[in-house]
């Protein structure tokens, strides 16, 4: 679509550059901002002229710039445990994924946001970076709070989203259902074993917000359907009811369980 209300357009190289005038909006891959009117904005700052590394390894695990294409990190030999089924869960093509950014589906934050599963799955931390020239990091279940909301403030830029290695390391299970073949996800749920025997389940889609399930060992199946019950969040909308999105959460979530039993 044509931003017929943009009139400025410029390559942001440094973290000065990223400094928003009134109007200007961050542009990474573009994929959503340039699918519907943007009546608010009047200039456009690319994000990834700043020539981050897509994947890098750290100490501490693995830190995934938000410029970060999806086809880059699935290409990557670094990818994460679910990169691939958090990244087919998304209702969009091969095409998209050369385009899209991890950060950018992180940061609009929609509730079957495919890169926002994969990140709660893996126990995964936002570093923002702040107007002022400091930085913080916040798990991404606190980063996402609601369906299309994000608790980030004006003029902060997500820099990168950073996996720890005890979750990159765990034994993983996935499930996703939607109500028609080629449509959005109604539930995605993810499930992980630490080497020390931690357990999480996570719900996404099913949820306005990101839901983890984390227990010290692995659950019994009336502990886990206990906990996917008193879940909070789950909502209706033309892709399914509420009680249909809890119920097969606990269903989808009970055969993780025993998959990694």
């Amino acid at each position: 679509m044509d931003l017929n209300t943009v009139a400025r357009y410029r390559r942001a190289r440094t973290r000065a550059d990223l400094a928003l005038a009134p109007g200007e909006r961050i542009l990474g891959g573009g994929t959503w901002l340039f699918s519907e009117p943007q009546v608010a904005t009047s200039g456009l700052v690319d994000l990834t002229a700043m020539g981050w590394p897509p994947v890098e390894r750290t100490a501490e695990g693995l830190s995934i710039a938000a410029t970060c294409t999806i086809a880059q990190l699935l290409a990557h030999p670094d990818r994460p445990p679910l990169a691939a089924e958090c990244a087919n869960a998304l209702l969009a093509s091969f095409k998209i994924w050369n385009v899209a950014t991890v950060g950018g589906n992180v940061c609009r934050a929609f509730a079957a946001a495919g890169m926002v599963s994969l990140c709660v799955a893996l126990d995964g931390r936002a570093l923002v970076w702040r107007p002022d020239g400091t930085d913080y990091r916040v798990p991404v279940t606190a980063l996402v709070t609601g369906n299309g909301t994000t608790a980030l403030g004006p003029g902060e830029v997500l820099r990168a989203l950073e996996l720890p290695g005890h979750a990159l390391e765990s034994r993983t299970g996935f499930r996703k259902i939607a109500l028609a073949d080629l449509g959005r996800s109604g539930a995605v749920l993810t499930g992980r074993v630490d080497r020390d025997g931690t357990a999480v389940f996570t719900i996404t889609a099913a949820t306005s917000a990101p839901t983890v399930l984390r227990f010290a060992e692995p659950p019994a199946a009336a502990a886990l359907r206990a906990a996917v019950d008193a879940a909070p969040g789950y909502y209706t909308d033309p892709l399914g009811s509420a009680d249909w999105r809890r119920q097969v959460s606990g269903i989808l979530l009970e055969e993780i369980r025993a998959e990694l039993a």
